[in-house]
């Protein structure tokens, strides 16, 4: 079997500097073909979008899909609710988790996978002041290495 063909619409850089990302899952979504058109577009944005579990589904709030522009009255709602796409065993699964103090669901990246939206769900844990500080210390740190080893395989 081939490799699939993975094309980046968005990315949650933010959900992995507030939380702890402890386990992801790989969720289809149901969309409207407008949608579909922007998003091929890339006019997406998920930073302030959270998931939550209801009646055994899951659903994504304030994820920004633009209208499409000559999309005209079959455009929706920009921010509607939208439904995720998983199996029943996993989304109960995932309630387990959640369940679980301090556990949150957040959407890390939408992409294309072959020719389906998909939506990567990070399980996540909510991180406190000083971690946030300690991450990024760590990526500058992280950082002025890889400037110096740079730096010094040029010269």
């Amino acid at each position: 079997m081939g490799k699939a063909n993975i094309k980046l619409i968005a990315n949650n850089k933010k959900a992995y500097h507030d939380y702890f990302i402890e386990d992801t899952y790989e969720a289809g979504i149901a969309l409207h073909g407008t949608e579909v058109k922007s998003l091929r577009m890339g006019r997406c944005s998920i930073k302030e979008s959270f998931i939550r579990p209801e009646n055994e589904e899951m659903f994504v709030y304030q994820m920004h899909i633009s209208p499409y522009e000559k999309g005209n009255i079959f455009n929706k709602d920009p921010l509607r609710t939208r439904k995720l796409l998983l199996h029943k065993y996993e989304i109960r699964k995932i309630m387990g988790q959640v369940a679980q103090k301090g556990y949150t669901l957040v959407p890390l990246k939408v992409y294309f996978k072959d020719s389906l939206v998909k939506v990567e769900i990070g399980l996540a844990r909510g991180k406190k002041l000083y971690d946030k500080r300690e991450s990024i210390a760590k990526k500058d740190m992280k950082r002025e290495a890889e400037r110096d080893f740079k730096v010094r395989n040029l010269g």
